[in-house]
């Protein structure tokens, strides 16, 4: 019988698809990174999905990108004496395995059970490079996770917050009381997250909405005044680098594209124009 499941059935699926798109880039002989567990992690349904939801036949550069400024950000944090990291909705990631991280670091995973779970078993047998914990939680779940965030903290004095992948699919209301959250406990000193313009975004729901949008994962975020939406809630920004000119400097965009980057880009928010950053932020007032 044909299969009547959608493309995308939940936001989990959302994991095994970049999932695959790390794959590729450790396939390729120039790898900016390698990730020799993603395509286990991704598994058919991941190439499916990423198979079907390709924008064109060279759209994997900006999810490398993505990648590589990630592991920029936390590379450097951790130097400059992160304690802990606090990956939330950390789906498929597996950077504790792949990335060299001090053995003392803490390394703190947080998404739902039931993903939580297949990761474990996908991975048993393989070794962090430092001390993992999952932490089995729906992040929706306010009350539950503001003590999470308490007791994590708590143990903590320069933590970094990573939320890869998560903002884009919160409204304005739940990526501000996040961000609220997270700026209560002074054990948590840095937060890195990707921002997209409403361009952008706008541009993203038309091409993939539909397949989201019907498993419940619907695009939202992408706040007209860019950056400075997070001020009011208690977080500065200290460096934005964008997805674009680092793919440009990491030559993997098209040669169209490769121009574009060179270009200046305009100060103040993006608005309308196609946009995307990995950003860190520091807490307000340290």
């Amino acid at each position: 019988m044909k299969d009547t499941q959608p493309l995308i059935r939940n936001i989990s699926d959302t994991a095994r698809w970049v999932a695959i798109y790390r794959a590729r880039e450790t396939d390729r002989p120039d790898a900016l990174f390698r990730d020799p567990f993603a395509r286990r992690l991704a598994g058919p349904r991941g190439e499916e999905i990423a198979s079907t939801l390709a924008l064109k036949r060279d759209d994997s550069w900006p999810w490398t990108t993505r990648t590589v400024l990630f592991d920029r950000f936390i590379a450097e944090q951790v130097a400059a004496g992160a304690d802990m990291v606090v990956n939330l909705a950390a789906g498929l990631d597996s950077r504790p395995y792949r990335m060299d991280l001090p053995e003392s670091l803490v390394w703190v995973e947080v998404d739902l059970p039931e993903l939580l779970d297949e990761k474990e078993a996908a991975l048993a047998g393989e070794t962090p490079h430092c001390k993992l914990e999952r932490i089995r939680l729906d992040l929706a779940n306010v009350a539950a996770r503001r003590d999470l965030f308490d007791r994590l903290a708590a143990r903590a004095s320069k933590a970094l917050v990573v939320t890869e992948g998560l903002l884009i699919y919160l409204s304005s209301e739940e990526v501000a009381a996040l961000a609220e959250d997270l700026a209560k406990p002074a054990g948590f000193h840095r937060w890195v997250f990707e921002l997209v313009s409403p361009g952008l975004l706008k541009m993203l729901q038309k091409k993939m909405g539909g397949h989201l949008s019907q498993a419940g994962a619907p695009l939202k975020f992408a706040p007209p005044e860019g950056a400075a939406f997070f001020e009011p809630f208690g977080w500065k920004p200290l460096d934005i680098r964008s997805i674009l000119k680092t793919a440009g400097q990491l030559k993997r965009l098209p040669f169209f594209l490769s121009l574009i980057s060179r270009l200046p880009e305009p100060k103040g928010p993006a608005g309308s124009r196609i946009w995307s950053a990995i950003c860190l932020f520091g807490r307000t007032g340290r």
